[in-house]
């Protein structure tokens, strides 16, 4: 996937719930604006200036994490294209900003979209041992049937990229969508695999050398759209099961599906994958987990967990990428979710599925811990807390009800809030009483599914200035959605719907990053 020109942006503006533009700041906050980072996220990793959107796949390199993503940084003045960015982190929570890794325009071919890089420790391609190659797609012509595959090295750890040539490694054959190739190493048979999004289809490509691939297999799937930025990864189970897992970007709200990070669990031979089930599996259900990419687990002393996989996506989607109000209040349009650990569990149905929860390393930032305990509530209950950027969790239970959960940023007068919870059969995320990004007022509320015989929930919700994210049932199910609440909506009530119930265990965690 890439980036493109700013198209459309908010001019001190946003749509609210009935679809009539609002002021960002709101009411009270009238007047110049003087401060500065007002929309900035307090928790989450931010683009410092101008554009970000799709994550690459970090790489352990030196013992810190290399956080690639694509950045543009003539967003502003309306140049089209995109670089590759780079972060370094050694906890996956806090990032130190290092620029420009793999610069645009350096070459005929213009600027670099999504791809993967690899850490070549075995010199395959001949750059040394131990250099770092980037496999990224670009497209000289910026036509659909002009994406093609090429080479960048790195002989200082990752810092900077050299272009191999000015030729692709891997060229069109004619077809349209042909682009973010996600590689992986398979030591069992002494060869690089590549996964390739083709349109409706995954292809599978051999190399020995990174530098010229074969095509081997596909996995097709349609009725999601076009797939885009494969993933492909062996993971294993706490009951010690093994799967492969193979993942697309995907929007299928046509389908009624997310528009997120859809997934097979299987097998793969080397060569081809086989999936457990024809429909995938959802790693997110809210409207705006988008490029995400997962990634290996290192201990400490830099081994490999394949216990569990991390993951990240960008905090926005296609639809309405431009209508943010951070490019004007702050300088910035890009937001990506929490790293969420990923594990493999098995199903009461018998079928294994990913479940995320937030990194375990937020827990070194908390700076403040409140504390509320059981809180018995009918009907609506309002919190004495105020704030724009924490946690919230709780396990929900009761006897008989129809629906509960929590309003959060929410207004001094009620009318203005993010709801999350459960109601009938279904778990939610509802934007809609809030000032949203989506301008046609379609996607807003994101259901997963939730056993109506079921008397209670647990949910743990990270709240920050511009996004929620709700981890429901220790992650089974996740929604993701941007949101930019009036800086004056900062309450928070907790609610039931036609029945009583008790909010077990309720904390609120602030978090210093």
């Amino acid at each position: 996937m890439r980036g493109i020109t700013r198209r459309a942006l908010f001019a001190g503006s946003a749509v609210g719930a009935a679809g009539a533009l609002l002021p960002t700041a709101g009411p009270a906050a009238a007047g110049p604006r003087t401060a500065r980072a007002n929309y900035r996220a307090g928790y989450h990793f931010t683009v410092p200036e101008q554009w970000k959107n799709d994550p690459q796949r970090p790489v352990w390199i030196d013992g810190s994490y290399h956080y690639y993503y694509l950045h543009n940084a003539d967003y502003l003045a309306g140049e089209i294209g995109t670089a590759w960015r780079l972060a370094t982190s050694t906890d996956l929570v806090s990032f130190t900003d290092r620029g420009i890794a793999v610069p645009k325009d350096t070459t005929p071919n213009g600027d670099v979209w999504s791809g993967s890089a690899v850490v070549d420790t075995h010199d395959t391609a001949g750059f040394g041992a131990g250099a770092v190659v980037v496999l990224a797609t670009m497209s000289p012509h910026d036509g659909p049937a002009d994406q093609a595959q090429y080479l960048y090295y790195s002989t200082d750890g990752g810092r900077t990229f050299t272009p191999h040539g000015t030729d692709p490694v891997l060229p069109n054959p004619g077809v349209r969508d042909f682009r973010d190739p996600k590689v992986i190493r398979d030591e069992e048979r002494d060869r690089w695999v590549m996964t390739l999004a083709e349109n409706d289809k995954v292809g599978f490509y051999h190399s020995a050398d990174l530098k010229s691939w074969t095509y081997v297999s596909g996995f097709v799937k349609g009725g999601i759209g076009v797939l885009e930025c494969p993933d492909l990864f062996r993971i294993r189970a706490g009951d010690g099961t093994v799967k492969w897992v193979l993942g697309v970007s995907a929007n299928g709200k046509g389908a009624g599906l997310p528009n997120t990070y859809a997934y097979w669990t299987g097998s793969f031979d080397g060569s081809a994958f086989t999936a457990d089930a024809t429909d995938p599996l959802w790693l997110d259900h809210g409207w705006d987990w988008y490029g995400a990419v997962t990634f290996d687990k290192h201990r400490t002393d830099g081994t490999l967990d394949e216990s569990g996989r991390y993951a990240i996506g960008w905090l926005n989607n296609w639809d309405y990428a431009h209508f943010t109000p951070t490019i004007d209040s702050d300088g910035f349009n890009g937001t990506d979710s929490i790293v969420r650990e990923i594990t493999l569990r098995r199903g009461d149905d018998g079928r294994y599925f990913l479940a995320s929860r937030p990194v375990a390393a937020l827990d070194r930032y908390v700076s403040r811990t409140v504390t509320l305990g059981d809180l018995e509530v009918e009907g609506t209950r309002l919190l004495d807390y105020r704030g724009t950027a924490y946690e919230l969790s709780c396990e929900i239970t009761w006897d008989q009800l129809t629906g509960a959960g929590v309003q959060l940023r929410r207004s001094p007068d009620g009318v203005r809030h993010i709801d999350a919870g459960v109601h009938r059969d279904y778990a939610y995320l509802n934007r809609r009483p809030t000032v949203s990004p989506d301008m046609t007022g379609r996607w807003q509320e994101s259901h997963s599914p939730f056993d109506p015989a079921r008397r209670s929930v647990r949910l743990r919700i990270l709240v920050d200035r511009t996004s929620v994210e709700l981890f429901v049932d220790d992650g089974r199910y996740v929604h993701s959605s941007a949101a930019f609440p009036y800086l004056v909506d900062t309450g928070l009530a907790l609610f039931t719907v036609e029945g009583k119930a008790v909010f077990r265990n309720t904390v609120i965690r602030e978090f210093r990053v």
